[in-house]
């Protein structure tokens, strides 16, 4: 079982800001900005009174998309990873969660053979955020990197040239100009993981400071790892990643693939179990 560290979200050149933390630990990853897509900002269901694009007009009526832009209910964002199954109304019944990738990330997780049973722990750039004088802020300076959610593989699909589900139509690596790419693939979770079958293959977590990457008092890119991490051979990094009290991550680059191993399956095994939510909180 490997573990793939992959950011997404809201960075500083698209979205600008980010992504929120809200009072009740809830953790909004923000899809970023994307016209050639097909779902706006208000077509996502943060809960059942309130959509992305609402809560976000709280924040900021503007969002960086390479350049600053009016944030309104027709701004379209790239859904993936679609791991919360209450994001979209009238979900088939089939659905799984899911992830697509291509272009050189997705040669980077195919040279690392990332299939069956491998876990992705999605994280990016988070703040905690509080209401202070009717408006929304974000409570922590300039914010940090945060796990947020996860999925178990259970089955790759290269679109350009294999039979993908009925169900798996709208997601957005399903649009042609992506779907015909060589290298495109979705990636879909397991109905279960494989070490508790009362638990869905993907999910959205809690926030709690054990997900936090970012070193306390230092910038976002200084991670704070587990000691079983050195000397594991990371994608995007080397042994000089590795400072004396900090872990230096890649500023580019998508997919970190780690080095199988059973202390990191464990670590991320136990993230899992101690922060999914199964829905509205």
């Amino acid at each position: 079982m490997k573990v793939i560290l992959s950011r997404k979200g809201f960075d500083s050149s698209y979205g600008g800001y980010p992504s929120p933390i809200l009072p009740n630990g809830k953790m909004m990853s923000l899809p970023i900005p994307s016209s050639q897509d097909n779902f706006s900002y208000a077509d996502l269901s943060l809960d059942a009174n309130t959509s992305y694009y609402e809560y976000m007009r709280k924040i900021s009526s503007k969002i960086h998309d390479k350049h600053m832009i009016d944030l309104n209910a027709s701004t379209k964002c790239h859904l993936d990873p679609d791991i919360d199954s209450h994001i979209l109304k009238d979900r088939s019944q089939d659905w799984r969660g899911s992830f697509g990738q291509a272009g050189a990330s997705q040669t980077i997780l195919e040279k690392r053979n990332v299939n069956h049973g491998d876990i992705f722990l999605f994280f990016g750039w988070f703040n905690r955020i509080i209401e202070k004088n009717h408006h929304l802020v974000f409570s922590e300076g300039d914010g940090f990197h945060a796990i947020f959610g996860y999925l178990q593989i259970e089955k790759r699909y290269y679109t350009a040239d294999s039979e993908t589900p009925e169900w798996m139509s709208y997601h957005p690596h399903m649009i042609e100009r992506r779907k015909i790419r060589p290298n495109n693939c979705i990636y879909v979770a397991t109905e279960h993981t494989s070490w508790n079958n009362m638990l869905a293959g993907s999910g959205n977590f809690v926030y709690s400071d054990k997900l936090r990457l970012s070193k306390e008092g230092m910038t976002r890119s200084k991670w704070c790892l587990p000691d079983f991490f050195k000397g594991l051979d990371i994608s995007y990094h080397s042994g000089k990643s590795w400072n004396e009290n900090y872990f230096q991550s890649a500023h580019r680059g998508q997919e970190f693939v780690i080095e199988e191993d059973d202390a990191v399956s464990s670590w991320a095994i136990e993230l899992i179990n101690e922060h999914v939510t199964t829905g509205d909180i």
